[in-house]
């Protein structure tokens, strides 16, 4: 099946680019000179793609990694999380070309393939938040199903948020600072069963159910006896299931048009395990007073009659309020824009 960019269909006025190759395309990074870092999941590398004057240009920073795909900018620096460490390369836009030693943190990680790529970023209290799925589809296993968080040294770790299966994604409200993150439901019950899940934390410590509740109201065939839903924080959004949502962000730019400013974007990769597919789109949360209320596909047409042509995994708002989004199975980033008045 043939495929272009203009089967992909986005409301009146957005237009999609291609805005640069990256093979196996995952986590995407800014950096305070517009940088754009990429991680990758299969590929062992990480990529900085520089914009000049309507062109773009990719340069090869790091090779030969374990599974790097998480990956944040912060204070200057780089970091990659691998499966079992997190590294940071200092100052790393001013070495783009002659990139610095890896300095490895002191962050003790689990070598657990199995959900093992991590995702990390910043919070507005300036620590280091690092994803820890858990080791299976469904199981009990002790560090795992968590989000941790840490100095950015990798100092005074402590546990965050728990009950998670596997989260690839998460960001901040801008306003309120709370953590919002995407979290892939188990397989194996079926089609329809459970929905994937849109959540976000008010208060350290909180349990989101795994592997006992699932979407805030599924007991776990298995682990759900004498358990109770009740006990556990419902998701702020039931997603598609097996839509397999991944990389999440607050639209926070100004190019858009102003009912879309600070609403929620969701990268759905798509389903592996389902007879007929879904996801493999760009949603839009809708907010109203800080709670969902509507939720809706944004950007369609990866998936077409059953045949797949791109699977969206991160996005990142640009300085000039237009969006990336990367696609590891094309191994490309895309640029979506609005232009007034377009048809």
């Amino acid at each position: 099946m043939s495929w272009a960019l203009e089967d992909i269909e986005l409301p009146p006025g957005f237009v999609i680019e291609e805005y640069a190759d990256v093979s196996n395309a995952r986590s995407l990074a800014l950096g305070d000179n517009g940088t754009v870092f990429v991680s990758t999941r299969r590929d062992r590398s990480v990529y900085a793609v520089i914009a000049n004057d309507g062109e773009t240009q990719t340069i090869k920073l790091l090779d030969g990694l374990n599974t790097p795909n998480g990956i944040a900018f912060h204070q200057g620096d780089l970091y990659v999380a691998e499966i079992d460490r997190v590294t940071r390369y200092k100052n790393i836009e001013s070495y783009l070309r002659d990139v610095p030693d890896a300095e490895i943190l002191d962050i003790k990680l689990p070598s657990e393939r199995h959900h093992g790529w991590r995702y990390i970023g910043f919070g507005p209290d300036n620590k280091l938040y690092v994803s820890i799925g858990s080791p299976c589809n469904i199981c009990e296993a002790d560090g795992f199903g968590r989000i941790v968080r840490m100095n950015a040294d990798g100092g005074d770790r402590e546990l965050y948020v728990e009950g998670i299966r596997n989260s690839v994604g998460f960001t901040w409200h801008p306003q309120t600072g709370d953590l919002w993150f995407t979290d892939n439901g188990r397989d194996m019950l079926g089609d329809d069963l459970p929905p994937d899940e849109l959540n976000y934390v008010t208060r350290q410590g909180q349990n989101f159910g795994f592997p006992y509740c699932h979407a805030g109201e599924l007991l776990d065939p298995k682990f759900g006896g004498g358990k109770d839903c009740d006990d556990y924080r419902s998701p702020a959004q039931k997603l598609g299931p097996h839509v397999a949502p991944l990389g999440v962000t607050f639209y926070t730019g100004e190019m858009f048009p102003a009912e879309y400013r600070g609403q929620i974007f969701i990268a759905e990769h798509g389903s592996w395990n389902r007879s007929k597919k879904i996801g493999y789109r760009i949603t839009r949360v809708r907010l109203e007073g800080g709670v969902p209320v509507e939720y809706a596909a944004f950007a369609t047409g990866w998936l077409q009659n059953e045949s797949v042509s791109g699977r969206p995994v991160d996005l990142l708002v640009l300085k000039d309020g237009s969006m990336l989004v990367s696609d590891d199975h094309r191994g490309k980033i895309y640029r979506i824009s609005y232009t007034q008045g377009r048809n």
